[in-house]
């Protein structure tokens, strides 16, 4: 299973770009993609951008994964205190 996150263009030098995601920065190469630009939102793939976004559906996903987050916060809170794992 492969898994991609939407993050945020802060920089670009020829190729490359600093991107920003859940308060992390990472360099994304640009080859895979055309016409990145200074605040696009990009699919983040293992260092590869791999696919434009709008701004919608990029803060549409990320809300999703914290949505996730929070449930499997609340998940091992309930372990925690009924010593059960929850599957």
């Amino acid at each position: 299973m492969c898994l991609s996150i939407p993050a945020k263009v802060i920089s670009i030098n020829g190729n490359t770009a600093l991107v920003s995601t859940g308060g992390a920065e990472y360099q994304a190469n640009l080859d895979l993609i055309d016409n990145v630009k200074i605040g696009d939102y990009i699919l983040l793939h293992t260092g590869l951008a791999i696919e434009k976004l709008s701004e919608e559906e990029a803060l549409e996903t990320l809300k999703v994964f914290e949505d996730f987050k929070e449930l499997n916060d609340l998940l091992d809170q309930e372990e925690k205190q009924t010593g059960k794992r929850i599957v």
